[in-house]
């Protein structure tokens, strides 16, 4: 059973949802000041550095807790349906797994839709992991993925573009429920859709049409859950059964095991949508522990 802090914060999505479906459309513009996955935003603590960069012509921050090492990077990719997310939304959450792990993080701003459709957000992506690559002169098993929802579903896109080219992938990635199937097949979109308390179906579909922009959802870069999944590096992935997007975290693990990958599948039972982003919660708490011994364990 969720705690009560994760109760207090399930039951305030809810009641935002609900306010807002007695209110007109908010604009783009409104959705995006607004977004705050956590229930609120938390600001990068202060012990944090944040230094500005540009990846590949990707704009990109440093984010360096005290006592991380620079040899080992966490590529870190936000989470917003495509559309949201940025360092004000996310910093907090990547500099916290970061810290926990020991590692340097660096958090690409990669283009967002519906102004810059599929591919633009996978070609930014590569672009800052080619970045780190040769401009930072770093091994690839030195460098671990990570992402949430959409940033998960873009992790894997990565994998798969790195694997297919040829090219040394990252020594592990971890996934909070990660959104791989704009086809939104997914069992869960009907059975869960009166328990999860952030997302309609309608809402994840909407998102899904406006940044693949006419492309065929089973694109594999666009919807990894279609790729081959043989010879991606460790998966950890952690998704809540009171959400929408379960299925994509279930479907994921079971495809992915069954090509020969190492996946540990995580599953909080009653939590919502990236559970491990609601910070002051015991579930984001044990977590981000979990991930953090996951990548210690596997980045070298």
């Amino acid at each position: 059973m969720p705690s009560q802090a994760m109760q207090h914060l399930i039951g305030a999505f809810r009641d935002r949802r609900a306010a807002r479906a007695n209110q007109a459309p908010p604009t783009l513009e409104e959705r995006r000041a607004a977004f705050a996955p956590a229930g609120r935003l938390h600001p990068v603590p202060d012990d944090v550095l944040v230094a500005a960069v540009t990846a590949g012509g990707v704009p990109a921050y440093w984010l360096d807790a005290p006592g991380a090492g620079t040899g080992r990077v966490l590529l870190f990719l936000h989470g917003g349906g495509y559309q949201f997310g940025s360092l004000r939304s996310h910093g907090e959450l990547a500099a916290r797994l970061g810290r926990a792990s020991g590692m340097r993080v660096l958090f690409p701003e990669y283009r967002l839709a519906p102004e810059h459709p599929f591919p633009a957000a996978i070609d930014d992506v590569l672009a800052a992991w080619h970045w780190l690559r040769t401009d930072q002169d770093l091994k690839a098993a030195s460098i671990a993925a990570a992402g949430d929802s959409a940033g998960g579903g873009l992790a894997v896109a990565l994998l798969v573009a790195l694997r297919d080219a040829g090219e040394a992938l990252p020594a592990a990635a971890a996934l909070m429920s990660p959104h791989v199937d704009l086809t939104s097949s997914g069992a869960s979109m009907t059975e869960r859709a009166d328990q999860d308390p952030i997302f309609t179906p309608a809402a994840l579909r909407q998102m899904a049409s406006d940044y693949l922009a006419g492309a065929e959802p089973t694109t594999p870069l666009a919807s990894p859950l279609f790729a081959s999944l043989a010879g991606l590096p460790p998966l950890l992935v952690q998704t809540g059964t009171a959400e929408l997007l379960l299925s994509d975290s279930e479907r994921l693990a079971s495809a992915a095991t069954q090509a020969g990958v190492e996946v540990i599948l995580q599953l909080g039972e009653g939590l919502p949508h990236v559970y491990p982003i609601m910070l002051d919660t015991p579930e984001a708490a044990e977590a981000t522990e979990q991930i953090a011994q996951f990548l210690r364990a596997r980045v070298h």
